[in-house]
């Protein structure tokens, strides 16, 4: 069950969550917990996405060419390792 908490803040920061909550659709209430969780977010997940994703560009090749038949198809339409495209 979710704990309430109250907060306090400034006008400046109550008026961005404000813009952020109307441009999601949300209310600033729904934008608190999400700010908690970043908050006490392990720090060594701030990069992962971008980290997995620069591991995946760097090596794509490689792993098309161990293996052939599993290397899926480019978002973009090029083709694969193979030569062959994804339909």
């Amino acid at each position: 069950m979710p704990k309430p908490v109250t907060i306090r803040v400034d006008d400046e920061p109550h008026a961005l969550l404000k813009e952020r909550a109307d441009a999601e659709g949300a209310t600033v209430t729904a934008l608190v917990p999400r700010a908690a969780r970043d908050a006490v977010r392990d720090p060594r997940s701030e990069n992962a996405a971008s980290v997995f994703r620069r591991f995946v560009e760097e090596n794509a090749a490689a792993f098309d060419e161990a293996l052939p038949e599993d290397a899926p198809g480019r978002l973009d339409g090029a083709p694969r390792a193979d030569g062959r495209t994804e339909s």
